[in-house]
């Protein structure tokens, strides 16, 4: 039974949605602490109950593991490899990154004084992962939660709030237009360069690799590069929950994407180029902030989202804070 290895445990800023309670949290059950010991017997406890806890995250979307024995980035690529997902290499994506150890990469390195908006991961491309890992190897001196809404869940509130507006973002999706350098850029939350987004320095290497993300490159004078993804759906079907999903980075590039390169008014249009309303837009960030849950992270934290569920966010922090990622196919 699952019981003997975890259980779950209430907090406070959980939510509760009919039958879903978002996120489940899971802790070591007391009268089974002697069966996980340390991380080998955590990475046993998973596969044995690898099916629970797939329905579990099914359901609710998102799965923190709390007070198991999960110290360093080894540990946690220990946990990622025991749940048996595929890898999804990060190309791509937006953030600047660095792999730390097997799968783990660092989360996105954009300043503490940043916030990034909310997005699921990957949603302006065609492949993106399905489920995410989180880890907390450092926890914030303070703020740096990674706030987590369920996507149905916005979907229908814009839904009855804006139907028109939603009828266009179905009818006409999106297009995501962004500016990058040749290297990466600390400095930006979209600052990853074109070598790294593409994993090349060969530009007709980074041309087919974007070929096959469905994008289009423009080169710049300065040895830069305007990426041009779209139009690409920002509804869509989550069909193994039978439900629309708010699928898109719409808000995150509309109210995020700026740096010394982007001016994130010009970040994302309709599908036919028309631009987006932008009081819209921000009644959207109002009604994913209102939605989300927000949980001070806690070292050991191992927060798993269903990417077809969820969107996540991050908030700004005091140093220090290092949080690691993994993609999923």
């Amino acid at each position: 039974m699952p019981e003997s290895f975890f259980t779950e445990i209430r907090i406070p800023q959980q939510k509760a949605y009919d039958e879903i309670v978002f996120p489940q949290v899971l802790s070591l059950n007391p009268s089974g602490n002697n069966l996980i010991q340390d991380v080998s017997d955590l990475k046993e406890a998973i596969k044995a109950q690898k099916p629970w806890l797939e329905s579990l995250l099914h359901v609710s979307g998102a799965l923190l593991l709390r007070g198991f024995p999960i110290g360093t980035a080894s540990d946690f690529n220990d946990v990622v490899e025991a749940f048996g997902f595929e890898e999804l290499p990060y190309v791509g994506g937006a953030a600047p990154r660095t792999n730390v150890v097997g799968r783990v990469f660092t989360a996105n390195e954009s300043p503490p004084d940043q916030k990034i908006p909310f997005h699921h991961e990957m949603a302006q491309v065609p492949k993106f992962p399905s489920k995410l890992f989180f880890f907390c190897e450092v926890e914030p001196g303070k703020g740096g939660e990674t706030p987590i809404v369920l996507s149905h869940i916005v979907y229908d509130r814009m839904k009855e709030k804006y139907p028109e507006f939603v009828e266009q973002l179905e009818e006409h999706g999106l297009i995501y237009t962004r500016v990058l350098g040749e290297e990466d850029d600390p400095t930006s939350p979209i600052g990853r360069g074109w070598r790294s987004t593409f994993l090349t320095k060969d530009k007709s290497v980074a041309e087919e690799r974007a070929v096959k993300l469905g994008m289009k490159l423009e080169w710049l004078e300065d040895g830069g590069v305007k990426t041009i993804m779209g139009p690409i759906p920002a509804i869509k079907v989550d069909k193994s929950r039978q439900r629309k999903i708010w699928f898109n980075s719409m808000v995150a590039a509309y109210t995020g994407w700026e740096d010394k390169r982007n001016d994130p008014l010009k970040a994302v249009t309709f599908g036919d180029g028309k631009p987006l309303p932008g009081n819209i837009i921000h009644d959207c960030l109002r009604t994913l902030e209102e939605e989300s849950v927000a949980i001070p992270w806690q070292k050991g934290d191992v927060m798993v989202l269903d990417n077809w569920a969820v969107l996540h966010a991050r908030r700004p922090f005091d140093p220090p804070r290092r949080v690691l990622a993994s993609l999923c196919k």
